[in-house]
């Protein structure tokens, strides 16, 4: 194992109760709960089908378990559940389905889903406010935080005077019998379920209990209610756990994220310890001083103060440009100069920004000057039409009462059913107290839905039946879920709905990789349970794709992201771009006063930089057709002089960005020179 420092160490060792490791930015944390993982199995004796870990997303989940396994021989490793907390809360209701209103073949129900279910609902009740878009963002919201705050739907409705909320309680009770007729859940519903049933059933609780012998939790500061509701369900009075968090890298409130979470460890864990990591083993001491005086301005419940022995390094710049194009110009020649200079490799550079709008003149430097790039944060791969599509017909065949993923694939391709025969279709589902599917095959269809129409839902239904039969039966699934999209004429319909041979190749691709993906996950399944088709489906609809192809692909690109996409990684050389009032903090924070989680986000941004980092604003940026004058951000104030190199606070005049971008030029081209020279 390799060498922890003296707090790593404590961490590590501590066994006997409750505790919390205040990990900073880059203190090696995942360090600390590899190796604990390990000590737990070696020097505990706790067999590590006993220990459960937890995380938010499935690459550190990933990346964990991987790092468990380079430990310890791989017998030693069998059994050990590491992973998000929506693939433990889907173990958990499979498991546990009797104490459920679920049946076996349940599905999830994605956001999109969501999003269209509410709106149905919506209009078919005739609720005021349906035909505004916003309303329909601000019910998912409201939905989604009455179920993390676990408040069921008839307690919703008490005591609510906004008018406008009394609708979203309306339609919250609606939203859930929907979910219940559909023999389905969303993704809230992974973990409120467990949470409810472990709280409400006694003999179940305890039998958890018994399970985990000890539980770690990473990103312990991103839990909502129902994940912290959930993790003291499970530990129980004997309190064998370790939570790691950073509650100045807290940065998802907009998900319902609760950092005072750690506050709420120490009530209901009196003998609670905290073991803080500040050694910081990434950036230099003047990055870490920037960011140790931009956060001291919050307030906290535990005080860290981050320090590494990397020393002090180069001063953090902060500069100001004439415009956003003038400071999108500036960075993309900075970034080429600086390579040039020092070599180096294009991933060692990354750029920041607050939202995603902030990237597109950046994108159009690094594009003339043949800079490749990456934009992280881009549409997710289960996002894809493509991918919706196939999915939407594996689901129909999991769960045939999903009515949801039926009214996706019963018209693509199309198959003639306009919207009036699926109402017609809809109407007769209702009297029946079935599903869509279900429907289609009883006797009294074409009566409801007129002769033609009944003879086309009747054979897709006597399709799906079929496919439903063979994949269940086959140990190999997957040459028939090839046959069937093909069957489906879905293939045929993608080459002649695409618009070039090239977006037709990409779709075509998008599909194979499902494909791979689902062959790979019936290939790495640990039992026979985890081999069967559907549940590999319910897998798939967790995972995120999106993460997989970016650790496949070329990564020797300059490096685009958001902040919040930035959180957990790491480059050499940082640029956050747009430090000004409005954009960071971003004034819809000002405006509900809450720029303390922008100040945890400039402080991620901070920590993001090993060696180098520039801050940069500019004086006036477009607004539609016309510019708007910037003020500095206030985090830029906050920021301590002796570390930093702000021409600005010096000089009130301000540099020609053609003059800028002239001597950059010049700069190149005399590089090039003598390269050639020598």
């Amino acid at each position: 194992m390799s060498n922890l420092n003296p707090r790593q160490e404590e961490a590590k060792c501590h066994v006997d109760g409750a505790l919390l490791v205040l990990a900073g930015a880059g203190s090696g944390k995942t360090s600390v709960i590899t190796q604990k993982i390990a000590h737990l199995i070696q020097n505990c004796h706790i067999p590590a089908e006993r220990i459960t870990a937890m995380t938010f997303t499935n690459k550190a989940a990933r990346e964990m378990k991987e790092r468990v396994k380079k430990l310890l021989p791989s017998e030693e490793t069998r059994g050990l559940t590491v992973s998000t907390f929506h693939q433990f809360g889907l173990q958990f209701l499979r498991y546990e389905l009797m104490h459920t209103p679920l049946k076996g073949n349940f599905s999830i129900m994605d956001s999109d889903d969501s999003k269209r279910l509410i709106a149905e609902l919506m209009v078919r009740d005739n609720l005021s406010g349906a035909e505004r878009g916003d309303m329909l963002g601000k019910a998912l919201n409201m939905i989604s935080d009455w179920k993390n705050d676990l408040i069921a739907p008839e307690d919703a409705q008490k005591s609510l005077d906004d008018p406008e909320d009394v609708i979203f309680a309306h339609l919250y009770e609606l939203y859930e019998r929907h979910l219940r007729a559909y023999n389905a859940v969303d993704f809230d519903d992974l973990i409120v379920l467990p949470a409810r049933i472990l709280k409400e059933n006694p003999i179940v609780r305890q039998k958890w209990q018994n399970r985990i012998r000890y539980l770690l939790v990473d990103e312990y500061q991103d839990t909502n209610t129902a994940q912290y509701e959930l993790i003291k369900l499970l530990v129980g009075t004997s309190a064998r756990f370790t939570v790691v968090g950073d509650d100045d890298q807290s940065i998802y409130a907009w998900r319902g994220a609760k950092p005072e979470n750690m506050a709420l460890l120490k009530q209901d864990f009196p003998d609670l310890t905290v073991i803080k990591l500040e050694q910081n083993y990434r950036s230099t001491n003047r990055i870490l001083s920037s960011a140790n005086a931009v956060i001291a301005n919050n307030e906290h419940l535990f005080d860290k103060v981050l320090w590494s022995d990397k020393g002090h390094g180069e001063k953090v710049r902060v500069l100001t440009c004439f415009d956003d194009t003038a400071e999108a110009e500036r960075v993309a020649k900075e970034i080429v100069t600086h390579r040039m200079r020092h070599g180096g490799t294009w991933e060692q550079y990354a750029v920041l920004y607050r939202s995603n709008f902030q990237a597109r003149p950046l994108e159009a430097q690094l594009r003339s000057l043949q800079v490749p790039y990456k934009l992280s944060g881009g549409t997710s791969f289960f996002a894809r039409t493509e991918i919706k599509d196939v999915m939407g017909y594996l689901r129909i065949i999991l769960n045939p009462d999903d009515d949801s993923a039926f009214l996706r694939v019963i018209n693509t391709p199309k198959r003639g059913m306009g919207s009036a025969t699926l109402e017609k279709l809809g109407l007769f589902a209702q009297e029946l107290g079935s599903s869509l599917l279900v429907a289609c095959l009883h006797t009294g269809l074409r009566a409801a839905v007129g002769a033609k129409a009944s003879h086309t839902l009747q054979d897709f239904a006597h399709f799906i039946e079929h496919y439903t039969r063979e994949l269940y039966d086959n140990p190999d699934p997957m040459p028939l879920v090839r046959q069937m999209i093909v069957e489906t004429g879905y293939i045929d319909y993608i080459k002649a709905d695409s618009k070039t041979p090239q977006q037709e190749k990409n779709r075509l691709d998008n599909i194979e990789s499902l494909y791979q993906s689902i062959a790979r996950l019936i290939e790495r399944a640990e039992d026979d349970d985890e081999r069967t088709i559907d549940a590999v489906i319910r897998k798939l609809v967790l995972l995120d794709m999106l993460e997989q192809q970016q650790e496949e692909e070329n990564t020797n690109k300059v490096n685009l992201m958001t902040l919040h996409a930035a959180k957990g990684l790491e480059f050499d050389y940082v640029y956050v771009i747009g430090v000004e009032e409005d954009i960071l903090p971003h004034k819809n924070s000002i405006v509900a006063d809450t720029v303390e989680e922008e100040r945890r986000l400039m402080y991620v941004g901070i920590t993001r930089a090993r060696h180098e980092l520039t801050l940069m604003m500019a004086q006036k940026r477009r607004v539609g057709r016309d510019y708007k004058p910037t003020t500095p951000s206030r985090f830029l104030d906050e920021l301590p002089d002796e570390h930093i190199d702000y021409p600005a606070k010096r000089k009130t005049t301000h540099a020609d960005p053609k003059q800028i971008a002239h001597e950059y030029l010049a700069n190149i081209q005399a590089m090039l020179a003598q390269k050639r020279g020598g």
